[in-house]
């Protein structure tokens, strides 16, 4: 099935289906580009989905909140005093202003500035300065903030849902629960977030960066050909692998022979901080490899990572130890979130010189992502370019080639197969299509 050429306009009636071929090998500039496409986004995906809010390391102690975002909703994340997680959005039930300014910090109240309206920490209305004034007293148990639906946490990460009737979420994980656990595991307390997320904007659709981080690691050597040594390059060809284990979930990573060094293959030892930072931090993380195949297997003890996704926006960058969330600003607008994120029982001034493994190539300031983020501006206009609709962006390479492997879960083929972004326009083009059913 071909896709139908349609000239840009954003009241075209929305088919999903002329958007995404049946393999998914063909995509319309207007999924990058179409006022229209995005609002469906944000209604039949958004709306539907598990959306990555936090880390519970960020919010231990009580009265701890962060704030975080569910498509363009504003929520705080906040544990309150009986130690349970809360999830509200960020919106004064009497006239709409946000309550809680902060980016993060710890706190008994949320207040509105207008008119001083107070919350607790888990969303409840608890003040009305002005209900002394009046006679009519209104049920201040109705008029808390608006809780997320659904809240549910795994490792440590924290997911919400408008999606009353979500499926739990380990099961929305599946088989991705495998290769997460190749690296969350393998430390003995499990990993923190350190610090506030980076955070910045760029002119592009949100998908792209997701598209990115699911798999594709072929462009590196060109992209980035001044900073990417050719013998990097090859050792993706030679040991890489790309696995989907369902639609819009994905890992792409080395699986290195099992005489492999340990300087070849333990998580840390090819980031900048892992080769200058001194013998002390070497001899910790050839200790943490030493532990790996007891923590996960001798299959994952081999494992070094590369890209990570969960769908529908959460990035994981295993070499530079970041989780990103890609939150959309609309159709041509993204604020991209990145997390530095270290060992939790690691000392403490370990965990310093292994931090700035997340900025040395990526963040705003690192060359990589700034090369990237040219990248996907380009694209963004590439998406807007007049009368081009006939001419759909190709996704083929390596088409039907996946297939299963004896010990790894979901579909496996080598990285230079884009089985990773097709599969993931499929699940997207079914989400649109299915609340158009409905």
């Amino acid at each position: 099935m071909g896709l139908l050429p349609e000239n840009r306009r954003s009241d075209l009636v929305l088919d999903p289906y002329s958007l995404v071929n049946d393999d998914a090998s063909l995509i319309s500039r207007r999924c990058w580009s179409d006022a229209s496409v995005y609002e469906a986004e944000k209604q039949r995906i958004f709306g539907r989905s598990w959306l990555f809010l936090g880390h519970e390391s960020q919010i231990r102690k009580p009265g701890d909140f962060v704030q975080a975002y569910m498509c363009e909703t504003p929520v705080i994340l906040a544990r309150s005093e009986d130690g349970q997680v809360h999830a509200s959005i960020n919106s004064c039930t009497h006239r709409g202003l946000p309550v809680c300014r902060a980016s993060h910090g710890n706190t008994r109240r949320f207040v509105c500035p207008y008119h001083n309206w107070s919350y607790s920490v888990s969303g409840d209305l608890v003040a009305i300065p002005q209900e002394k004034q009046v006679a009519q007293c209104p049920d201040k148990s109705a008029l808390g903030l608006k809780r997320v639906p659904r809240l549910e946490s795994w490792r440590g990460l924290i997911f919400g849902s408008f999606n009353d009737s979500i499926e739990p979420l380990e099961d929305y994980l599946g088989d991705m629960r495998f290769y997460l656990d190749a690296f969350l595991l393998r430390f003995p307390a499990g990993i923190e977030f350190v610090g506030s997320p980076q955070r910045w904007v760029i002119d592009a659709n949100w998908k792209l960066p997701v598209e990115n981080q699911l798999g594709d690691v072929n462009h590196g050597p060109f992209l980035h050909a001044a900073i990417i040594p050719a013998e990097a390059n090859q050792e993706i060809v030679d040991y890489g692998y790309s696995v989907v284990t369902q639609p819009g979930h994905g890992a792409t990573f080395r699986l290195l022979p099992e005489d492999a060094p340990v300087e070849s293959v333990g998580w840390g030892f090819e980031s900048i901080p892992g080769q200058t930072g001194g013998a002390e931090l070497q001899e910790y993380l050839r200790e943490v490899h030493a532990q790996a195949s007891d923590r996960v297997g001798p299959i994952r003890a081999r494992m070094k990572g590369l890209t990570y996704g969960i769908y529908p926006n959460l990035s994981f960058l295993w070499s530079n130890a970041a989780f990103k969330v890609s939150h959309p600003r609309g159709p041509g607008k993204v604020e991209y979130w990145s997390w530095s994120v270290v060992p939790a029982d690691a000392p403490a001034h370990l965990k310093k010189i292994l931090r700035a493994n997340h900025t040395s190539f990526f963040g705003p300031g690192g060359i990589l992502e700034q090369e990237d983020s040219e990248s996907w501006m380009q694209q963004l206009k590439g998406a807007n370019i007049g009368f081009a609709d006939d001419r759909p962006f190709y996704y083929g390479l390596g088409l039907g080639e996946e297939k299963p492997h004896a010990d790894l879960p979901g579909l496996v083929s080598s990285t230079a197969n884009e089985f990773y972004a097709r599969a993931f326009f499929q699940r997207w083009r079914d989400d649109l299509a299915a609340e158009v059913r409905a």
